[in-house]
């Protein structure tokens, strides 16, 4: 894009039954490629967006959030209407629920302190309620919450969770797992709220599948915890179905000044905390 461009800030949600994930697809539909077409078409050419966390086939979200840089005099022609005009242009499995002018130092991946995910799952006879049926697991035997709170609480704190992960090539699976708790709400839906400083790809879903086995008697409590020690993936971790898993919120720092230390923070490489610290590289955080 020609002359001077501002950065906005877009929150995002979706329904992703029907995407094939976040991430661009030429012979797919994304809720980037969907994004990116309907920008597109006020823009005059598609835009490049960063987003905060690219979730997975059939994930949803409710607080995702992506930058891109659009001309100054677009922003001013279009800020106050542009809501309403991507409204009308976007299919209704995805929205823009708010968009902002943000500084040029703000990332939507790198400047993120913490991503929070909720997995819903119900082990009712009956199954889910219908208005439900797209975000909410149906698990075939009961499931005991607190041996599944138990399990959680020795998975929390950085560890290397490969036994968690699909790794990719260059990319650590260490990573700071601040919460990861479970509670069972008035219809009886169990809800395991997750929160990290970033995720790698199917660690929420396997984690969730772990502690499932947990709860139904399959795998004692301390099984999920001693998987740490593993230094590759463990294959009898099932990974839960995707669509009972939702990207809730961002988190930010609230001094926008903090924004690109946040970022160079984020982009150090994690290494274990024995390795000694002339290691670590710059390499980029996966999600």
């Amino acid at each position: 894009m020609e002359g001077t461009t501002v950065r906005l800030r877009l929150d995002i949600a979706y329904d992703g039954s029907d995407f094939a994930g976040w991430a661009f697809q030429p012979d797919q539909r994304t809720v980037a490629g969907v994004l990116m077409d309907g920008l597109g078409r006020l823009l005059g050419e598609p835009p490049r967006l960063t987003v905060a966390g690219r979730t997975d086939a059939g994930v949803h979200a409710t607080g995702q959030v992506c930058h891109l840089d659009v001309p100054d005099a677009w922003w001013r022609e279009y800020h106050d209407s542009l809501l309403r005009r991507l409204a009308g242009i976007l299919p209704p499995d995805v929205r823009v629920t708010a968009v902002c002018q943000v500084p040029d130092e703000f990332d939507a991946r790198f400047s993120a302190l913490r991503r929070h995910y909720e997995y819903r799952v119900t082990d009712a006879p009956w199954g889910v309620w219908p208005l439900r049926r797209r975000d909410t697991l149906v698990w075939p035997r009961p499931l005991d919450e607190e041996a599944m709170r138990q399990a959680a609480t020795a998975l929390l704190g950085e560890h290397d969770f490969a036994a968690y992960c699909r790794r990719k090539e260059n990319a650590t699976t260490i990573r700071t797992l601040e919460r990861l708790d479970w509670r069972r709400e008035a219809d009886g839906v169990l809800v395991a709220a997750v929160s990290a400083d970033a995720f790698c790809q199917a660690m929420v879903r396997s984690l969730v599948g772990a502690l499932l086995a947990v709860g139904d008697g399959r795998r004692p409590v301390a099984w999920p915890g001693s998987l740490l020690t593993r230094k590759e993936r463990a294959n009898e971790v099932t990974v839960a179905p995707p669509h009972g898993l939702t990207l809730v919120r961002v988190d930010y720092p609230d001094d926008p000044r903090q924004y690109a230390a946040r970022a160079q923070l984020t982009k150090r490489r994690r290494v274990p905390l024995d390795f000694p610290s002339s290691t670590a590289e710059a390499v980029a955080v996966q999600e």
